[in-house]
């Protein structure tokens, strides 16, 4: 690296590193960059897409489990966090224990946030596991919609990133 230092009325400062040089002229207020464009590093793309999976059917009062299953279309892994969001409609209640561990109910029990850590690989799959429990006064034959949704700020395409299940009461 070579640093190369003017002092004057106009200060000037040069460093050429790897081959790309750039220099900065500070006169008063006025800024001016110029030199070779620096490559930017490769964002990562990972696109996350939840794929649907209606639970067992389940007794009023029972146990059934909700599978929030997300899926890595790639092309890379992913590089930052994502997490899973459950939401469960009126009438079910999620009840630990979760898989993952660290998944925590919020919302009295309706509103599941599971997170993964980065490096689900491209083509490769993460599942949140939710048990739920019917209220004992819903009543047989019940048909009740909930939400599987992914949050990630690296995902390339958002339009897959949530869809519904379908919890029955038989």
């Amino acid at each position: 690296m070579r640093v190369m230092r003017q002092w004057a009325a106009t200060t000037t400062v040069t460093v050429a590193a790897a081959g790309a040089a750039v220099a900065v002229a500070a006169a008063g207020a006025a800024v001016a960059v110029t030199g070779a464009p620096v490559a930017a590093a490769p964002v990562p793309r990972a696109d996350l897409e939840v794929v649907r999976l209606d639970p067992d059917p389940v007794a009023p009062g029972g146990l059934t489990t909700v599978h929030g299953f997300v899926a890595n279309n790639g092309p890379d892994r992913t590089a930052a966090p994502f997490t899973v969001l459950i939401d469960l409609p009126a009438g079910f209640t999620a009840e630990g224990p979760y898989f993952p561990a660290d998944c925590v109910a919020a919302a009295a029990g309706h509103l599941v946030r599971c997170t993964f850590g980065a490096g689900l690989p491209a083509q490769r799959t993460a599942t949140a596991l939710v048990p739920v429990r019917s209220d004992a006064d819903v009543p047989p034959g019940t048909v009740a919609e909930g939400h599987v949704r992914v949050v990630s700020a690296e995902d390339a395409d958002p339009s897959d990133d949530g869809t519904a299940f379908t919890l029955s009461v038989k």
